[in-house]
């Protein structure tokens, strides 16, 4: 079996990175990848949801990758995420990717059609065969998607040999141990449930609100490995609260989460882009709370 040590740990889920004007920064970008290096996390997963994927031009995706690599490739795991919503776009994102030196793409089902299982593995498998040489990683996120990873599919997709395992972004903790028996590396997606997702046989993380908080993260993930549960079981709970608090804005949690980073000292990377929801006068003071409220988890468990 290939050695997964470089994908076992934290892996921040990159933000968009924007300028006043909405267009991407490439100097934010490197300034925000060389901010995670210096957290100690084990690589980033770039090109995804919270980097508003969905929203941006195949330029605006190579543009971020390319500066993303610039500044920490070689450094951290790089896994970028380069699903569209076709083939041949995606398929040109994978090639790009893997021009760059990146460790693994990544890509999420078709979306807006339901395609049958067949059609979904033909597309993740013609994603794959543009970048030859790279690690593929499935994006399992059903709850956006609109469409799920079952064990079928899963077990049609190992036979490509590059596909080294799932993104489990789906809420049941099990998922997990259902793509580990069928012998696929599974990254916990959902943050509120990390350690759940460890103990069930993830090799790692991948989640949006670690950047706003990889030191409570970096924590939850080394106490595993040491065995002491009760204590990442609160380090865990920490981190729900406060995720609990930044869903509570008006403004899209990464317009939220990104303000955070900026306000405990990271780059800022801008607000969201529309249709999200950017943040309003009145979520100022939820934000506060939740700069407090990872400052104080910080210096308890950290």
């Amino acid at each position: 079996m290939k050695d997964l040590t470089k994908y076992q740990g934290i892996f921040p889920a990159f933000y968009a990175c924007y300028d006043q004007d909405g267009k991407v920064s490439p100097q934010t970008v490197r300034d925000l990848a060389r901010y995670f290096l210096d957290k100690g996390v084990k690589g980033l997963y770039v090109g995804g949801s919270s980097g508003e994927c969905i929203y941006q031009s195949v330029a605006e995706r190579k543009l971020t990758l390319e500066n993303v690599m610039a500044e920490v490739g070689g450094k951290l795991t790089i896994i970028a995420h380069v699903a569209c919503n076709n083939t041949a776009d995606s398929r040109e994102l994978a090639a790009h990717a893997e021009s760059l030196g990146v460790d693994a793409i990544a890509a999420i089902p078709p979306i807006y059609f339901h395609l049958p299982p067949a059609a979904i593995a033909k597309y993740w498998n013609d994603i794959s065969d543009a970048a030859p040489n790279t690690d593929f990683v499935i994006y399992n996120i059903p709850q956006l998607a609109g469409v799920a990873l079952t064990a079928p599919l899963l077990k049609e997709m190992l036979k490509n040999p590059r596909v080294i395992g799932v993104k489990n972004s789906s809420m049941p903790v099990q998922d997990i141990q259902m793509w580990t028996d069928e012998g696929a590396a599974a990254f916990n997606g959902p943050d509120e449930q990390l350690l759940s997702g460890l103990a069930a046989g993830a090799i790692g993380g991948i989640g949006g609100t670690y950047g706003a908080m990889p030191e409570l993260y970096l924590k939850i993930f080394a106490l595993y490995q040491a065995g002491d549960m009760a204590r990442g079981r609160e380090v865990q709970n920490e981190c729900c609260r406060i995720i609990y608090k930044m869903c509570s804005t008006t403004g899209n949690m990464y317009a939220t989460i990104k303000e955070i980073l900026r306000r405990l000292g990271g780059p800022d990377a801008g607000s969201v882009r529309a249709p999200l929801a950017p943040l309003v006068e009145s979520d100022s003071p939820i934000v506060d709370e939740c700069v407090d409220m990872i400052r104080k988890a910080t210096v308890k468990y950290c």
